[in-house]
Parts: structure tokens; sequence; C-alpha cells
């Protein structure tokens, strides 16, 4: 989600260049541009721990860094910027996390739209004196395919619709003649595979890598996707999402960048009121029967669709 904040934040301040601090993996999200460098890191062995990362800030000091913006705000970061902040301008993120925690909450839930986690990302740099407008809207100019991508799957179970409802749905697009094709990790194929076992329509996108699901989310007309990974890589491709919500909900602040609330298919609060229980999806459910995805039928995100065409 802060790809799209910091290619907002160059374009606007021409004379910054911004250097990513993050994962390898994650390092593969940003572009090309000339004014950006992501800079992947393994915290995992070569710079684990506090004595890791204080030889990793020891390096960042030779780049000689005007400002620090902290997107993370967790221990790692905040010891990086402990670091490195000495004559520096310094900015960290405020997460909120007394909001969500009213929002999530069993009881007495102080419901509402929360501040979304991309205008949080802006604001770290507002407070160093940048001007961040954000457009919260998609940019894609490929042209695209009468196809749908769908990525059923999620890593929380409070993300995760049933594998019944995902097979019930490819059915009836498939007897639509719709054209899919299912997005999903490595480890996921077998899964995938048995769910387009014997529809004509449906297919398995075989990409090498992240980069090749964003430039093939490029060219679909819509990607169907749980509130994860997916939707936001979809984001990053362009393409309009419909999103399927469950334990989690898009008050917290992780909608999609440039998404439709609209276009978000959960069932009503007023029905299920334990919702949201949780913000990443990852808590256990407090009724026992994760109601919230199990009664999210099929047709809902089929009637979503047919709203977007």
């Amino acid at each position: 989600m802060t790809v799209p904040v910091i290619l907002e934040v160059l374009e606007q301040n021409p004379e910054v260049e911004i250097d990513v601090l993050t994962r390898p993996f994650t390092a593969k999200l940003y572009p090309n541009h000339p004014r950006l460098h992501a800079i992947g890191v393994d915290v995992d062995k070569k710079y684990k721990g506090f004595f890791g990362v204080r030889r990793l800030s020891s390096e960042l000091k030779l780049n000689d860094y005007d400002s620090i913006a902290d997107l993370h705000f967790v221990l790692r970061s905040r010891l990086i910027t402990r670091f490195l902040k000495k004559g520096k301008s310094v900015a960290q993120m405020d997460k909120g996390r007394d909001e969500k925690k009213a929002l999530t909450q069993k009881g007495n839930k102080v419901r509402g739209a929360l501040r979304p986690m991309t205008e949080r990302y802006a604001d770290v740099f507002r407070n160093l004196g940048l001007n961040v407008e954000l457009s919260h809207e998609l940019k894609n100019s490929n042209t695209r395919e009468d196809a749908i991508g769908f990525a059923p799957f999620a890593q929380h179970q409070g993300k995760a619709w049933p594998e019944r409802h995902a097979r019930e749905l490819l059915s009836l697009l498939n007897k639509e003649g719709q054209t899919v094709k299912l997005f999903g990790g490595p480890d996921e194929v077998t899964k995938l595979e048995k769910l387009a076992d014997g529809l004509e329509h449906v297919s398995l996108h075989k990409g090498s890598g992240i980069q090749s699901d964003i430039e093939s989310m490029k060219s679909l007309k819509v990607m169907i996707s749980m509130d994860s990974a997916n939707m936001h890589l979809a984001s990053l491709a362009g393409t309009p999402v419909i999103s399927i919500w469950g334990a989690t909900h898009p008050d917290a602040g992780f909608m999609g960048y440039g998404q439709k609330v609209e276009n978000a298919v959960q069932i009503p609060v007023e029905e299920l009121a334990c919702r949201p229980c949780s913000v990443f999806g990852n808590v256990p459910c407090h009724r026992g029967d994760w109601a919230c995805m199990e009664r999210l039928e099929p047709i809902k995100v089929v009637e979503t669709l047919k709203s977007i065409d």
C-alpha cells in the first residue's frame, strides 16, 4: 500500500529522492523510477536481531539522508530510526491502534470509517514538510481483455472464503461463458487446479513471480479477491477489484488504493454485529462458526460484478 503513495510523493515533489528499505520480496513491487531506490534487506539472516539492525543502520548512515520516514512503526523500524535520527528530520506513522481496537473489540464497538492507511502513509511525508495530495484513482493505460481474475485464498481464516463458495462462484461464471483466470501462490496450485477442474472457461494464471502477476492483472476487466495481498496487487495494476470481506472490514482503512467501497462484498454489520472482529483476520471467531464467511453467498459477488459491467 506504500507504493502508490510514494509514487505520488515523487511526482508532486520533483526535488525529492527516496530510498525504500524493505524485504527483498516486497522490493520487487516498486517500479523503476530515477528518484526511487528499493533496498531489499534480509532481516532474517544477514541483519537479524538487534545487532543486525545496528550493523544495517551503520551502513545506511553512509548515505547521509536528510530525513527519515518511518512508514511501519514497529520495533525494527523504530530502532533504525533511533540509530539514524541524529541531525535528521524524522516522521513516524500513526497507525491508529486505539481506534482499530475500538472498532474490532467484542462489545461496545466504536464504529465508523477510520483514516485510510494510504493517507496515514502520506501523513508521514506531510509531517516532513512535503506536499502530498492523493488522487485515490486507479491508473492503467493497458488494453483490457474480457477476462475476470479470481484469487480465492487468503492467509488467515477470517479472510478466507470457504472453498465450496469459490467453486460455486466459478461454476456460475463458467455457465455464463465468462473467462476466469485463477491467481494464487506456488503452494496453492493444487487447490487451484481442483477448483478449475471440469470448468471450460476457467484456467490458472501461470506467472513467474509477483511482477508477472501484476502485469497479468493489468489486462483484466476486473479482479475478484479476498481482503488480501491480491487486492493490493490488482490496485497496483490499476484494475477494479470486487473484494470479499469477512472478519475484517473496509472501515479499518485497508481498502485497496483507488478501489470503491461499494464493490466490497460483505455481510452488513446490521445483520452480523460481531463484524469486524479483527484488523488482519488472524483472531479466532467469537461465535465459533465463521458466519461472516460461511453466510456470504456467491450470488452476491455475481450481482456486484454485473453492477460493474
